[in-house]
């Protein structure tokens, strides 16, 4: 069992930064991938990153590449989400979420934080 909170959402303007966390909880956190996920009003939601959980490997989507960054702590039970240069476009709900294996898949990841509003103003 893992239950996720998201924090660290709120209101940018274009170009600033912002650091997303997930806390994880249930004593199982090393075993698991985590990912993030995004949805805008109207849009299904859509993978943005992902990292193992040994060897810390990551994926991310194109359109966040290089921009954002992300990241785990296991000792203190926690992923982050570093967000640099954004964009209005990067305006959604961010959501983290942790399952067996690293996937940019949403059946994949067997648990889901309620979310956090990020969004980006011209």
């Amino acid at each position: 069992q893992v239950q996720l909170v998201e924090s660290g959402g709120g209101l940018v303007q274009a170009g600033g930064s912002l650091r997303l966390s997930c806390a994880a909880s249930g004593h199982t956190f090393r075993m698991y991938a985590m990912g993030w996920f995004r949805q805008a009003p109207g849009k299904e939601r859509e993978f943005v990153a992902t990292i193992s959980w040994n060897f810390g490997s990551t994926y991310y989507a194109d359109s966040v590449k290089g921009r954002f960054t992300i990241s785990r702590d296991n000792a203190k039970n926690t992923l982050y989400l570093q967000l640099n240069s954004l964009k209005p476009e990067d305006t959604a709900i961010y959501y983290c979420a942790a399952g067996p294996v690293l996937s940019t898949l949403r059946r994949d990841y067997n648990y889901w934080g309620q979310g956090t509003q990020v969004t980006v103003s011209s």
